[in-house]
Order: structure tokens, then sequence, then C-alpha cells
């Protein structure tokens, strides 16, 4: 796993990069380079969840092929969580929820990016991709038909923070 925001790069630096990744993933399936759906999640090949804070936006992306990395708009994340044991069952079970959530979601064309507050889930699906959209203190206090979807990413966020804890223990 590879950790980096460590170095600055300019504003500018920081937003295309964001902006690259997310062309990537969220073009892969026209791009023909998306991964097949798994027999265990056969209705999702990836899932993405955007949060929008007062100082930019993390990107939480999980691949049915395990590729699982963590991208804010400023620079920073963590990329290689699918190399852990910890971080692929975490994902398979951030995968699995969005499968069975699929319903709450809606077709979209465009992929935008969350208000301050807001948590955008996109479910990258063989057939296109589907949203919802709801605030972040609606999920996480459970007051919102995605909240257990929102649970799930964040597990994979706390096996993605451990793992990078780990590889970059404080100094004393």
């Amino acid at each position: 796993m590879a950790v980096f925001g460590r170095r600055r790069k300019s504003k500018a630096g920081q937003a295309s990069t964001f902006e690259e990744v997310r062309e990537q993933i969220f073009g892969a399936r026209a791009a023909g380079t998306a991964p097949a759906p798994t027999p265990e999640h056969p209705h999702v090949w990836g899932a993405v969840m955007e949060m929008t804070y007062p100082n930019g936006t993390a990107s939480l992306v999980a691949l049915s092929d395990g590729t699982t990395s963590l991208y804010t708009s400023t620079g920073g994340g963590v990329i290689g969580g699918g190399s852990h044991a910890g971080v692929v069952e975490a994902t398979h079970g951030f995968l699995s929820c969005v499968e069975e959530h699929l319903g709450l979601l809606a077709p979209e064309e465009d992929t935008p990016l969350p208000g301050e507050g807001r948590v955008r889930v996109h479910a990258l699906t063989p057939s296109g991709r589907l949203a919802g959209e709801a605030g972040e203190d609606e999920l996480g206090h459970d007051r919102h038909e995605l909240s257990p979807v929102f649970h799930a990413a964040h597990r994979v966020i706390t096996a993605l923070r451990l793992i990078e804890e780990q590889a970059n223990p404080p100094s004393s």
C-alpha cells in the first residue's frame, strides 16, 4: 500500500490529480477497463462514496477486483489497500451492502460532488452508474435508508487508516 499526500502540490495540481482519478473510475465502464462483477457481487463492479467537508472532498473507491483506495481533493489519501486482508474483508462488506441497497439509488449521468456536509454514494454496475445522496448527520445517526451503506464504507475507511497507522507510526 502506498500513502500519498506527504508532498505538497499546488492547489491546481491537487485538483487535477483528484479529478483525473474520478474520471478514470467513473469512465472505466465506457473505456472497457472496469473489473467484472464477481460471484459475490454480481450486480456491482464497484462503489464510490464521496464526502465533502469545508476543506475538501474525500472519495472512497472500492472495486470488485480488490482495488481499495481513499483519495482527497487536497492531495492526500491511501492507495493499495486491497493487498491487506482487513481492508479486503471490509471492502467486500461495503460492496455487498451497496448491492443490497441498489433499489434506493437512481441512475446518474453526471458525477457531481456532494455539497458540504453531504455524502454521495455511487454504485458502479455493468449497466451504468446509480447514485444516492444524503446528509452526513442523517446517515451517521441512522436516520436515512442508506445509513447501512454509509457505515459499511466507514468500516473500509477505518481498515485503511489502521493500515496507514501501522505503516507510519507517530514519532515520539
